[in-house]
């Protein structure tokens, strides 16, 4: 029989109100809500304490991608459920996917969570739940990278972006398109998966900042964060990853500190680097800026993480480029 680690971090899907059970379930409670007969595995389960979802910590999200790739490469788990508050489960999912490595191609690894507490009239936790023990232990999510188990749909890592806070539907993949749903108890993949991205050689860097530019900024926030201790700034520009003029000198600056300086936009933009955008836009790259290849800023500050472990901020842009 299949074997399935859940690591339960606790948030909404485990919140209870309910005289005689308030407080947080149990990863061993949660599983007492799927019926029997609904498991594809057996299920090993682990309770992990963590922050508050909007308040997950770097180290915690470390720890969940460790957890995770051990328990499959060394301990032998067909797969593994991490159960996560919405708020930064697909900050967390895209953290897990990059340092997962050989577990992405020998197991399934799997977030989900909930957006009505457990002892909500029309709680999704159970649901959910059950969907995403049964994708695990599926080998059809074999080699597609991690991924987010919601509503029954299944969202790629890289691709997962919450768009409704109060919708059991809370997550899409826009632009890109679902990646698969569990339907009748089995994984049916309607897409190809994203790339799995560059291998990691050294641990990732946990102090990074992310700033939100508009115009007329000073530039001192950016030195300020990098004062304050941060290894590596994310920006998030407009359209086609704009950011004011006033902030050029600094982007040189920090570059040639060793700070890379990497520039995300608010809107939707293609994995294409700086460099390549037209006359006129991406302006940042000749002043060493590193272009996030069309991941939102929140991811982009992940990935920044990860890549800093490669090196400086030539590894890094080189890490990104292949991103």
């Amino acid at each position: 029989m299949k074997r399935v680690l859940l690591l339960a971090t606790g948030d909404v899907i485990a919140y209870s109100s309910r005289p005689g059970r308030s407080g947080i379930a149990t990863g061993a409670r949660l599983l007492e809500t799927v019926p029997p007969d609904a498991l594809a595995a057996e299920v090993v389960v682990e309770d992990v304490l963590a922050e508050p979802s909007w308040d997950t910590s770097p180290s915690t999200m470390l720890l969940l991608a460790r957890r995770a790739r051990a328990a499959i490469l060394d301990q032998g788990f067909d797969g593994v459920v991490i159960t996560h508050g919405t708020d930064t489960m697909e900050e967390t999912a895209f953290l897990v996917d990059l340092l997962a490595g050989r577990a992405a191609r020998q197991g399934a690894i799997v977030l989900t969570g909930a957006m009505r507490p457990l002892d909500d009239l029309s709680a999704d936790g159970p649901r959910n739940l059950a969907s995403s023990l049964r994708a695990a232990a599926d080998p059809a999510l074999r080699g597609a990278g991690v991924v987010v188990c919601v509503n029954d749909e299944l969202h790629a890592a890289r691709w997962a972006t919450v768009v409704d806070a109060a919708n059991v539907s809370a997550f899409s993949s826009a632009p890109h398109p679902v990646l698969g749903r569990v339907i009748d108890g089995r994984v049916e993949l309607s897409a190809t998966p994203p790339g799995r991205p560059p291998t990691v050689a050294g641990d990732p860097e946990s102090d990074v900042a992310l700033i939100k530019t508009y115009p007329g900024m000073d530039s001192a926030l950016l030195t300020a964060a990098v004062d304050a201790g941060a290894r590596g700034v994310v920006l998030e520009g407009t359209g086609m990853a704009n950011v004011p003029v006033s902030l050029f000198t600094t982007i040189i600056e920090l570059t040639e500190w060793g700070i890379p300086v990497v520039v995300a936009s608010r809107s939707r933009t293609g994995p294409v680097s700086l460099e390549d955008l037209p006359f006129g836009m991406g302006l940042a790259a000749k002043m060493g800026a590193i272009g996030a290849r069309g991941l939102a800023p929140a991811k982009a500050r992940v990935a920044l993480m990860v890549a800093l472990g490669t090196g400086g901020v030539e590894a890094v842009r080189d890490w990104f480029a292949r991103l």
